[in-house]
């Protein structure tokens, strides 16, 4: 028995080494084929993406201004309140606009009474000349039926020059009315009452007015969210005031900053997905690259890097590259301006210009909720001027 064992001991270590020697062998082979695998898939798949985790929600932020200075009595909206467009936010005392206003529709009206005078002056200048030229005429004959009876003796030589001052005094007369209508001629251009350049200027000032008035009224231009309101009641503001930002919900897009190493693939038009820490990884969304910013952080920066010291360390810069969102997906899953997203980008697809070639030809973003009618004013402006015309 003793002699058995003996025989079989020296063979349990060459098994075990024989064992372990297969084991690792066979785990080479499958580190090798997983390498392999892995080299394939990042020929034919992951180096066609890039990815990086320093992207942020971005969007429009309509900064609230006042345009015309004034008191604030009414704030009608506050911060997460959302609004319409064209919806009143805030309003300001209307006294002192009322009485600027108040005070220009006199202004018309006198300025349409004082031209409407100078019209009329015009008709009594030539009524004016008329009369003169009679009296010149009148004047001219008795000088005509002197100057023979002068020529005789007949009548005195006093008599004569009296006759001869009469004409001359008629035609200076003449001369001084018929300057005065052309002074008013002058005035007046022959233009009817309302293109008078008098009456225009003041309806002019009438209309500012009016809008100084309307515009106490401080409006919504976009339809979003309040945020950032740092107008109180009570507020002495000023057309260079900030009051509040409107930031809309919709048309939200992505800036990932990717390193320039990962750029050379980059092209307007390709496809990414994103994910935002916001909702994690249960919601991805789907977007198109449109484009790549013209210059890094670094050089858009209040203080530039100075590259030419003496003690300059390269640093990888990274470029803004914007990512545009889904609309459906943005508004299933509502994102705010800022979040931190997960962007990746498929740089299969090479046909894409590197730099956009052709130019807008229509407005990116335009609102008309600030435009004022002035069909009213121009009413009102009318309505004055045939009030005081007659």
């Amino acid at each position: 028995m003793s002699a058995n064992a003996e025989t079989q001991n020296p063979q349990q270590p060459a098994n075990k080494k024989k064992k372990r020697k297969g084991a690792l062998l066979l785990l080479a082979a499958v580190l090798i084929v997983i390498g392999v695998a892995w080299l394939i898939y990042w020929f034919l798949v992951l180096r066609h993406y890039q990815e990086t985790d320093d992207a942020y929600v971005a969007g429009n932020q309509a900064q609230i201004m006042a345009q015309v200075s004034g008191s604030v009595n009414k704030v009608w909206f506050d911060n997460t309140d959302y609004v319409k467009k064209g919806q009143v936010l805030l309003t300001l005392d209307k006294t002192d606009a009322e009485q600027a206003f108040e005070k220009a529709q006199t202004a018309l009206a006198t300025s349409v009474r004082q031209t409407h005078q100078m019209i009329i002056n015009g008709r009594q200048y030539q009524a004016t000349i008329e009369l003169q030229k009679t009296a010149l005429e009148q004047a001219q004959a008795d000088l005509k039926r002197r100057e023979p009876l002068g020529a005789a003796n007949l009548i005195g030589r006093e008599d004569l020059q009296h006759a001869r001052n009469a004409v001359a005094t008629a035609k200076a007369q003449l001369d001084v009315a018929m300057q005065q209508y052309n002074a008013n001629q002058a005035m007046v251009l022959n233009t009817s009452l309302e293109n008078q350049p008098a009456v225009k200027q003041s309806a002019a000032e009438l209309r500012d007015a009016w809008l100084a008035l309307k515009r106490t009224e401080v409006v919504s231009p976009i339809d979003g969210f309040v945020s950032r309101r740092s107008v109180q009641v009570g507020s002495q503001i000023t057309s260079t005031t900030p009051l509040m930002a409107i930031v809309p919900a919709n048309n939200l897009w992505v800036d990932a900053n990717f390193k320039e190493t990962q750029l050379a693939g980059v092209r307007i038009g390709q496809t990414a997905t994103v994910v935002s820490d916001i909702y994690g990884d249960d919601v991805t969304y789907h977007g198109k690259v449109v484009g790549l910013d013209m210059g890094t952080g670094s050089a858009f920066s209040l203080l530039p890097a100075q590259n030419a010291t003496g003690n300059w360390i390269k640093v990888v810069q990274r470029l803004p590259v914007r990512i545009e969102l889904d609309p459906q997906e943005v508004e299933k899953h509502p994102l705010r301006i800022g979040l931190s997203t997960l962007v990746t980008v498929d740089t299969s697809n090479a046909d894409g210009a590197v730099l956009a070639t052709s130019a807008r030809q229509t407005p990116a973003y335009q609102s008309d909720a600030l435009a004022l009618d002035l069909a009213p004013a121009n009413q009102m402006i009318a309505e004055i001027i045939r009030a005081n015309a007659n």
